[in-house]
């Protein structure tokens, strides 16, 4: 079994603090969010080989941090794009890497923004019970939430309905980017986009197969987090976190508040300062400041200030 996790998104949304690194690499404790999956795929002896599909401008990027892991299964497939606007879309990336890769065996392919509260094996586990087209869906428990993903619905754990971001959800059940294809259906790839299909959501890609046969839905309950935004990485953090405060052993805080779920990495140095529900990256320095809900970038100056909400990017200086 072979598995691809998608990493080849330029997270505009969170710019500037991804302009220059993947979101995958953003800190979730002691790690960060890819390597929770790497870690559950690593561990994994029915997958054999992990693809990591990116774009040129962050190829380099994870070639580093492949070789600096501790994982032997994940090699690079890099998709010819470097903006935005020349992305081929996720089911024609997919696409793409199976020719490229030829890539012949049961496939999973996950986000390499999800951060899940399930062992990707128990995903498998279903995958391999049922033989069909699988996906993962999770109650976000809005309606509102629910307009930005592909909804399902469900007879038992067979997907009878697919609606992809619909403007009046019926329900709050969402599908999440963690998927799984028998090998006889990869071809299906090809003739989906050959008819001119959508070539970016792959909600609509499930719909497509749903339509033409049997599509099973493994639901979980826990955590899922959609790494897109400064809200919902803050949101990743806080669960992590769970109302603790991480400061890395090289990191420097004097007559200061932390409060819940902060993280402060190497070499920033925190000064009579109040912060809460934040990420302090490495080498900055915060002084007389009062800090919420905010993301500080590496080497960036911030004192005499008080931030709420706030993406602050790197060595930027504010007083």
């Amino acid at each position: 079994m072979k598995a691809v996790v998608l990493a080849g998104g330029y997270a505009t949304r969170m710019w500037p603090i991804t302009k220059h690194r993947p979101k995958m690499f953003l800190p979730v404790g002691e790690g960060t969010v890819i390597d929770v999956i790497f870690e559950d795929l690593e561990a994994d002896d029915r997958i054999d080989e992990v693809f990591v599909s990116t774009n040129e401008r962050f190829a380099e990027t994870f070639e580093t941090f492949l070789d600096d892991a501790p994982y032997a299964k994940p090699t690079l497939s890099v998709e010819e794009t470097v903006e935005e606007d020349e992305k081929f879309g996720v089911v024609g990336a997919l696409a793409q890497l199976i020719e490229r890769e030829g890539v012949d065996d049961d496939l999973v392919v996950i986000a390499g923004d999800n951060l899940l509260s399930f062992d990707v094996g128990e995903f498998v586990d279903f995958f391999e019970s049922k033989g069909t087209p699988c996906l993962a869906a999770y109650d976000v428990g809005s309606r509102e939430r629910a307009k930005s993903y592909g909804l399902v619905q469900l007879d038992g754990d067979r997907v009878v309905d697919f609606q992809e971001k619909p403007d009046d959800p019926q329900s709050t059940l969402v599908s999440i980017a963690c998927y799984a294809f028998p090998a006889e259906t990869l071809p299906d790839f090809e003739t989906y986009l050959a008819d001119g299909n959508n070539p970016d959501e792959p909600g609509w890609f499930m719909q497509w197969l749903q339509d033409r046969g049997t599509v099973h839905a493994f639901t979980f309950d826990g955590a899922w987090f959609d790494i897109g935004t400064p809200e919902s990485y803050l949101d990743a953090v806080s669960w992590y976190l769970d109302g603790e405060t991480y400061v890395h052993e090289n990191a420097t805080v004097e007559n200061s508040d932390l409060g819940e779920n902060v993280h402060v990495m190497a070499d920033a140095s925190i000064s009579n300062s109040s912060l809460e529900r934040s990420v302090v990256f490495a080498d900055a320095v915060i002084r007389n400041a009062d800090i919420r809900n905010t993301i500080v970038d590496e080497d960036t100056h911030v004192e005499n200030l008080d931030l709420s909400n706030a993406l602050i990017g790197a060595h930027s200086h504010l007083e």
